[in-house]
């Protein structure tokens, strides 16, 4: 069976990211934090591998940390081995019997990592035809990596890496007006 599975969007996404989001938010209760739903199951219309991405921003990586032990109560498991790859990033795993497979990626607020991911979506969310580009990319890429996640992955990248370049240099431009 094929790693790299595409499925066609699901408004149920945006359901399963709300619920995920109120157990975030009462996990981290009192301290301040902000649950952002990423990834391509967040862009409505958008074809996606049937994963929850969500975005945790934090004050700090510490304080992520400090509720590693709580999340897991909540089913996340901790997964540090990818923090050689992304040091600025603290990421668990949940998944629930009967739904969808959810990544929480813990970053600290202002951070790169964090303001890319929100400026990725945001591009898609409101770009059809961004939104329509990456999906057949994705669709093409789905086949040709189909037993390769990584090599599906990185394959994005350059597509990623332009949109975020585009993204900035409206972002700038707007800045000097």
């Amino acid at each position: 069976m094929p790693q790299v599975i595409i499925k066609p969007y699901s408004p149920v996404w945006q359901s399963l990211f709300q619920e995920e989001r109120e157990t975030i938010l009462h996990a981290f209760a009192p301290i301040d934090v902000a649950v952002e739903h990423i990834g391509s199951t967040s862009v409505e219309g958008l074809a996606a591998k049937p994963v929850i991405d969500i975005l945790l921003s934090a004050s700090s990586l510490l304080v992520i940390e400090q509720h590693i032990k709580t999340l897991a109560k909540q089913g996340y498991t901790y997964v540090p081995k990818y923090e050689a790859e992304i040091p600025m990033r603290r990421y668990f795993v949940k998944s629930p019997l009967g739904s969808l497979r959810v990544h929480l990626h813990g970053v600290q607020t202002g951070s790169d990592i964090e303001r890319n991911h929100l400026i990725f979506r945001d591009a898609l969310r409101t770009n059809a035809a961004l939104r329509e580009e990456y999906q057949m990319l994705k669709l093409r890429l789905a086949k040709e990596f189909a037993d390769d996640k990584a090599a599906y992955t990185a394959a994005k990248e350059p597509f990623i890496r332009a949109v975020l370049a585009r993204s900035e240099a409206i972002f700038s431009s707007e800045l000097i007006q």
